[in-house]
């Protein structure tokens, strides 16, 4: 496990999954992340939406920036596991 990381990462071995697969796997899921992250920040969420319900905007943006706050958290999660089976690719 790498004590600089906040998540529990693999221990890399000749009888585990090995590095570049690992490696590749999490850079192909990071890379999708990344794009979907990129589509949820072009969606609209405007407080015009809302009227004339008083207190629905603020709960929709409020909701809408704890969904924001997730995906970056898999995010990182993704990063550092890649960056960790990076670390232990045999070229």
């Amino acid at each position: 496990m790498n004590e600089a990381s906040p998540f529990t990462l693999p221990v890399i071995h000749l009888n585990g999954t090995g590095a570049n697969s690992l490696q590749q796997e999490y850079r192909n899921a990071r890379i999708s992340l990344n794009q979907a992250i990129e589509k949820f920040h072009q969606t609209t969420c405007h407080p015009r939406d809302f009227y004339p319900v008083e207190g629905s905007w603020e709960k929709a943006r409020k909701e809408r920036e704890e969904m924001r706050d997730s995906l970056n958290k898999v995010l990182a999660f993704l990063e550092a596991w890649e960056y960790h089976a990076h670390s232990h690719r045999k070229v």
